[in-house]
């Protein structure tokens, strides 16, 4: 297998051309978006697609072109930190860690406990460590210079995403491999001592979490996908509590400046919508704030803040390969780019 990838990232060398869409594997990414895509469930096609923006054109096997290898089963989260970048593969159960700059292979984290697989699911950071959401109940502590795992703490069921607020870890356990008998609690992590604190009930299925710039935690409680609604929360992160519950329909939240934009997608009906929430005032300021004529399947929002550009992930009905939508922040469409199947992240390099 070592033989077949040396030989593989050398045809790869010889074979960039200026006129082909592909990336030679010592090219610094510059001026361009790298986009993970899941691929399908135990298909083990996940990939990382590369748009450049000089020409508009895209790389589809970004990943492959710089390790020589697959990427791995479900894709579920990719963030830079410091010169790195870090991918949670959930199905695969591994933690790919890729240089920021030339997106080379710089280590792969086998997520695995007892011979139990960790599934890997979401990612943030804090000081010099990298803190993991494993669908096995815990959050893992990996240091970022060795890249080993130093500790797990063990929250609730099948914790879902991670938001760093006032020197805690907020930490949404979804329960959603249990259902219908779902978890429906934040836990809060002492980032100082690696300690729970307390467990916040917030209603049931909890799933994406966020920060807003006075640093209280809003979660998307998705509820049971039928009589209970998907709902966002805010908690009082010097409090730890509870304060407040929105009426509206809500899937996924993504900080733009000192606002969110608010998605929701329907999956009985197909019908998406993205709006803007102030969350100083606490008011949904505009609940139609882009024109999502042009997405077929909404599958995540990203604001970015260098390009001041708006990117929805367009998954083209889970079984095609998916669109990234590119809009100004006044919500005018743009362009849009074809990349892999099931796009769930974007990272922008300016």
């Amino acid at each position: 297998m070592r033989l077949i990838s040396a030989v593989f990232i050398i045809v790869l060398l010889f074979s960039c051309k200026k006129e082909e869409p592909m990336l030679c594997v010592d090219e610094t990414l510059n001026s361009g978006m790298a986009v993970l895509c899941e691929g399908l469930f135990q298909q083990n096609n996940s990939s990382i697609s590369w748009v450049d923006f000089s020409d508009n054109s895209v790389t589809n096997e970004l990943f492959v072109a710089k390790t020589g290898r697959q990427l791995g089963d479900t894709g579920n989260d990719m963030k830079r930190y410091g010169g790195k970048v870090y991918v949670a593969v959930n199905i695969s159960s591994t933690i790919e860690v890729l240089d920021a700059n030339s997106f080379t292979s710089v280590k792969q984290i086998e997520m695995i406990d007892g011979g139990t697989a960790k599934q890997p699911r979401s990612i943030a950071f804090y000081g010099t460590n990298v803190y993991v959401a494993c669908f096995d109940g815990y959050v893992d502590v990996i240091d970022t210079t060795s890249l080993n795992v130093l500790q797990r703490i063990q929250v609730g069921t099948n914790p879902e995403d991670l938001a760093v607020s006032n020197g805690k870890l907020y930490v949404s356990n979804s329960g959603g491999l249990n259902g219908p008998v779902m978890d429906s609690t934040v836990s809060v992590i002492d980032l100082t001592t690696h300690t729970e604190l307390q467990k916040i009930v917030v209603g049931l299925n909890p799933g994406e979490i966020q920060v807003d710039q006075g640093g209280d935690v809003y979660v998307i409680t998705r509820g049971n996908y039928g009589s209970i609604p998907s709902r966002m929360k805010r908690i009082n992160t010097q409090l730890d509590v509870l304060e407040e519950e929105f009426s509206f329909d809500v899937s996924g939240i993504s900080p733009m400046n000192d606002k969110f934009l608010v998605s929701y997608y329907d999956y009985s009906t197909t019908q998406s919508s993205v709006g803007l929430f102030n969350p100083q005032s606490e008011t949904l300021e505009n609940a139609s704030y882009l024109d999502v004529s042009p997405v077929n399947t909404l599958y995540g929002v990203h604001y970015d803040i260098g390009k001041n550009k708006i990117f929805l992930l367009d998954a083209m009905g889970f079984t095609n390969t998916g669109y990234v939508r590119e809009y100004d922040v006044l919500g005018s469409y743009i362009i849009s780019y074809h990349v892999g199947l099931n796009p769930t992240e974007i990272l922008v390099y300016d």
